[in-house]
């Protein structure tokens, strides 16, 4: 039995326990491994994308599921192995998950390796980068446009599609240099309490889809396609636009980089969120439309900047007590998740008033207030927050709290659009 593998988890996949031919066949002693990393760590990450959650339903089934298959050991080099998932209880309720692995020395590698699809081989570029989220970003680029045309500017589709381009980019690349940098200051490494795909980053290294060298180069690839839509732009419409770009480039930068680290910072990575996902992104995007510079079109992206916030906020939930162990002293760290709640209120409450002060001031069109229909997609999630903040139901909070900033954002872009027809 010493070359048999016997692995327990939960059912989030949190080794539980690690037999001594466990410790043989993929080189960690147990007390590396124990209540401080998931099975996932121990296969490619193309195979645990494509095909492990579809082992465990059926193990789950049919009471096991058996195959064929390549593990990763602790050194990098891959095996090919037999596997047996079998589902565990207590008290006739599943707790989680038991893995038994023989390596099958013999075994050509090809013909152990799950096959993987072209479908998941472009999701695992969507898990590296984070792109689900982009409408974080490009809903405030909609809402810039459809203010630029409610107040009679006249702008182009190219321009618009430089803009959409490049603030994407810029996202993408804000999102892989913090993942970089969450990895390599062990903030990745001492979560194991992420609500993927919502907090804890994408753990794309940690999960073997990108190397940390690959994550590095790909973070500047990204940014200088966003520094050439940006130069077109400037091009175009005059160099005062790169002081958006900047900002934007900085900010999403030293959000976890070193020396600055702002997340950490007991508040200062909130405002930099708000910020560059609120007035920075529209202030940004009416001057690549129009060529000018106005204080109303950043005031127009606070609502949807706040929202953005109250994102990042709901997420910081589930990472608060490892995020406390490695330093990132954010403010739900700061105040307590009792306490914290309660900001979170505030967050999403201020995008409304926010909101209906603009309209009152003539600052934007009335028929963006259309936007407070959002209003009971905010009353879901901040209950769900309420009472769930303890809990691994806050998922649901944050899907909801993404579709509130969605929905308000599209909403308050659609009102203003309209308003040109009326």
């Amino acid at each position: 039995m010493a070359d048999i593998s016997v692995i327990t988890c939960d059912l989030e996949g949190r080794i539980e326990t690690f037999n001594e031919g466990a410790s043989k066949v993929f080189g960690y002693a147990p007390e590396e491994v124990i209540g401080r990393k998931r099975v996932s760590l121990f296969s490619p990450g193309l195979t645990v994308l494509e095909h492990v959650p579809t082992w465990l339903a059926l193990a789950v089934k049919h009471g096991k599921y058996e195959s064929k298959t390549v593990f990763v050991r602790k050194d990098g080099t891959t095996f090919p192995a037999a596997i047996k998932i079998t589902p565990t209880f207590r008290k006739g309720q599943q707790i989680g998950y038991c893995g038994v692995t023989r390596p099958l020395p013999m075994e050509a590698m090809a013909d152990a390796a799950p096959p993987v699809s072209l479908a998941t081989r472009i999701f695992a570029g969507l898990v590296i980068t984070r792109a689900p989220f982009l409408s974080a970003s490009l809903i405030p680029v909609l809402i810039a446009a459809a203010f630029a045309s409610a107040i009679g500017e006249s702008w182009s589709w190219v321009d618009f599609g430089a803009a959409f381009l490049g603030t994407a980019l810029l996202h993408l690349a804000s999102n892989t240099f913090n993942d970089y940098f969450d990895w390599t200051s062990g903030t990745d490494q001492g979560n194991n309490d992420y609500f993927l795909p919502f907090s804890g980053g994408s753990r794309s290294i940690e999960l073997g889809l990108i190397t940390e060298r690959g994550l590095w180069w790909l973070s500047w690839a990204l940014l200088a396609g966003a520094a050439a839509c940006g130069g077109w732009i400037a091009w175009e419409r005059g160099w005062p636009i790169l002081a958006y770009g900047v900002a934007g480039a900085l900010g999403g930068y030293f959000y976890t980089a070193p020396p600055l680290r702002l997340v950490a910072r007991r508040g200062f990575g909130e405002l930099l969120i708000g910020l560059c996902f609120g007035p920075i992104i529209t202030g940004g995007t009416y001057t690549a439309l129009t060529g000018d510079i106005t204080a109303a079109s950043l005031w127009i992206g606070v609502p949807t900047g706040l929202l953005t916030t109250a994102i990042l906020w709901i997420n910081e939930f589930p990472d608060a007590e490892s995020d406390a162990r490695t330093g990132k002293n954010h403010l739900v760290v700061t105040l307590g998740k009792a306490a914290a709640r309660w900001g979170y209120l505030a967050l999403l409450a201020g995008a409304f008033v926010a909101l209906l002060a603009l309209v009152a001031d003539g600052m934007a069109p009335a028929a963006g207030a259309i936007a407070v229909l959002a209003a009971p997609l905010a009353w879901q999630a901040t209950t769900t927050l309420f009472r769930e903040y303890e809990t691994r139901t806050l998922v649901k909070g944050n899907q909801g709290t993404i579709m509130l900033q969605a929905t308000f954002g599209i909403l308050m872009a659609v009102g203003m659009g309209a308003s040109t027809l009326l």
